[in-house]
């Protein structure tokens, strides 16, 4: 039985159907339709039932799935344990976000590429929340503070951010002095998050409001230096308007706690040897440059 054949029904299992899959294996609609037709052929069974939505799983498909994922992870690991040390091989799926990872992760990204001519490295950039393992990623990079979930994540670098607002917002509304202050205020935030300041050792909590609400951290930075309100945002992003003078500091003797920069993988015992190999290089890249934690918001 074709490993090709047992990869690309997973992909499409996991995807919903013909086209994300194809997508995500970087190949033609028409050969996972030919791969799935043989499997299909050699097993003398059904596994997808072709929908307009896309394909879903017969009994007999979702029985096999697990299995063939089982396999296909098998062989990916005894692969790894043969290859010559530092060769790898294959695709690395890697979610990014867009605010910074075009300009932070990316050289990263590439330098895996070039260590490493034989494995085909595809990044995908959005801000939104990914679902790694519904959608066939290998790992993300998600910076801040983590939320709960059972997903594995190992912290690669800090992100350290602060409170800032436009002079024009400032006159207009005051500076707050302190986290209670925050109430009088408009907060331009991603969604409905928290925010939390340091007073000596004491962590305080604020849920801020705000009519501004945006999932990228440039176009938050578009609105405060608009003056629309306060954002609490990393250093990586308002350093040059900070030093332009076209954001001030805010409330400062209650910094916000360092976040963190992270790589998640899908839960199991061990990381794959390429993505256990992506996460030293990044600890590798902050640790031999230590500003990159303040630039890469």
């Amino acid at each position: 039985m074709d490993i090709e054949e047992l990869r690309t029904f997973v992909e499409v299992a996991d995807a919903g159907g013909v086209s994300p899959a194809a997508r995500r294996l970087g190949v033609s609609k028409s050969i996972v339709s030919r791969r799935l037709a043989r499997l299909e052929e050699e097993l003398g069974a059904q596994l997808l039932a072709r929908t307009t939505r896309g394909a879903a799983l017969t009994e007999a498909g979702a029985i096999f799935r697990e299995h063939a994922a089982r396999a296909c992870s098998e062989i990916d690991t005894a692969r790894d344990t043969i290859l010559p040390a530092g060769d790898l091989r294959g695709r690395l799926r890697v979610a990014a976000p867009l605010s910074f990872g075009p300009t932070h992760f990316a050289s990263v990204f590439a330098e895996m590429a070039r260590r490493h001519p034989q494995l085909h490295v595809h990044t995908a950039y959005s801000d939104r929340f990914v679902d790694i393992v519904a959608e066939g990623f290998d790992c993300a990079i998600r910076v801040g503070y983590l939320q709960d979930s059972n997903l594995i994540a190992r912290r690669v670098g800090p992100l350290y951010g602060k409170l800032v607002a436009s002079p024009d917002y400032l006159r207009a509304h005051g500076a707050p002095e302190t986290p209670d202050d925050l109430a009088d205020h408009e907060a331009l935030m991603q969604g409905t998050e928290a925010w939390q300041f340091l007073d000596g050792d004491r962590v305080i909590t604020v849920h801020p409001r705000g009519r501004f609400k945006a999932d990228n951290g440039t176009a938050l930075i578009a609105a405060a230096v608009a003056g629309l309100g306060i954002g609490w945002l990393p250093d990586g992003l308002t350093n040059e308007y900070v030093a332009s003078g076209a954001l001030v500091p805010v409330m400062t003797r209650y910094p916000p706690p360092p976040a963190g920069i992270y790589v998640i993988r899908p839960p199991g015992p061990h990381p794959s040897l390429k993505v256990r190999v992506l996460t030293e290089l990044l600890i590798a890249c902050f640790d031999e440059a230590p500003h990159l934690a303040d630039v890469a918001g």
